[in-house]
């Protein structure tokens, strides 16, 4: 069965319907499809040509890519997912030497290093705008989205004809505020938990993003926005690439309900945590899923 995925022009977000259409897709399922946005269809087809390059590279070379914060660098596969593999580049858009030190890392051609300053650039100020308009739908104008952290993250799913069938990457949610992604738009495998409770698939869509609502989003807006929960599986027999951004959380690191949201809604849902401390329990305990964030749930 295919996902119901709902689509957003981006081009038409200062018009009633488009806004309504957004506000819906938080709300009602926590994922949406970005059509019509600024980034071209050639920047990204070359980006997915440099995460191939550096996937690619060899092992030795690819652990040089370090963790800021826990798992934002290489994540080798691990027995729950011996399929994934991924790289990252954390907050590299307030600091211009993370970008040099994963270039310097793997000892990246010039013409990538290009590319991917420029697509890091487009794709945090399309995460960034689509955040503020987002908040906007509930009626908060009050937050610079664009100064929050922001991980760079590319994904390699090792599938292979023995595979098919098994898990690319367990059922989750995200845990920062959006994630945008550039799905593989040939290889299938991502699925997304209806409200039913039925996993179902999401089909690509070439030149499209994902953007997919976090733990963080849910929390954010006093339980507003729904944490998507999604699961990546094996059903072609070749490999599979993903990448994206994930806002995480704001600057200071403190995970809580916007004071007006919070106001309308009777309180908090959720009493104030760290990000840190949600990052660091759903690694250290291998939960991936949204039941996370009921340890911080006010009874």
């Amino acid at each position: 069965m295919e996902a119901n995925v709902p689509v957003v022009d981006f081009e038409k977000l200062s018009e009633g319907e488009e806004w309504k259409k957004l506000r819906e897709a938080c709300e009602e399922c926590g994922i949406f499809r970005v059509i019509n946005h600024p980034i071209s269809e050639t920047l990204m087809k070359e980006m997915k040509s440099a995460v191939k390059f550096w996937h690619d590279l060899p092992l030795e070379t690819k652990i040089r890519n370090k963790s800021i914060i826990p798992d934002s660098g290489y994540i080798p596969p691990f027995p729950s997912s011996p399929l994934y593999e991924a790289m990252g580049i954390y907050d590299y858009h307030k600091s211009p030497q993370a970008l040099e030190d994963f270039f310097s890392q793997l000892d990246l051609p010039p013409r990538y290093r290009e590319i991917v300053k420029e697509y890091g650039k487009a794709i945090h100020d399309l995460a960034s705008t689509i955040a503020q308009k987002m908040a906007k739908c509930l009626g908060i104008v009050d937050v610079d989205f664009k100064d929050w952290p922001f991980l760079l993250r590319t994904i390699k799913y090792n599938f292979s004809p023995e595979n098919v069938g098994e898990m690319g990457i367990m059922l989750h949610s995200d845990t920062g505020f959006i994630t945008l992604l550039q799905d593989d738009e040939t290889v299938t495998g991502l699925e997304l938990l209806d409200d039913s409770g039925l996993l179902k698939k999401v089909t690509p869509k070439s030149g499209s993003f994902l953007c997919i609502v976090g733990d963080v989003g849910h929390v954010w807006s006093n339980e507003k926005f729904w944490n998507a929960r999604h699961r990546v599986i094996c059903k072609e027999t070749c490999t599979r690439y993903s990448f994206g951004i994930f806002m995480l959380a704001a600057r200071d690191g403190i995970v809580e309900a916007h004071p007006k949201l919070a106001e309308l809604n009777g309180g908090p849902r959720y009493r104030p945590f760290k990000y840190a401390d949600l990052r660091e329990f759903r690694i250290v305990t291998g939960k991936r899923n949204a039941e996370v964030l009921d340890q911080y749930r006010i009874a």
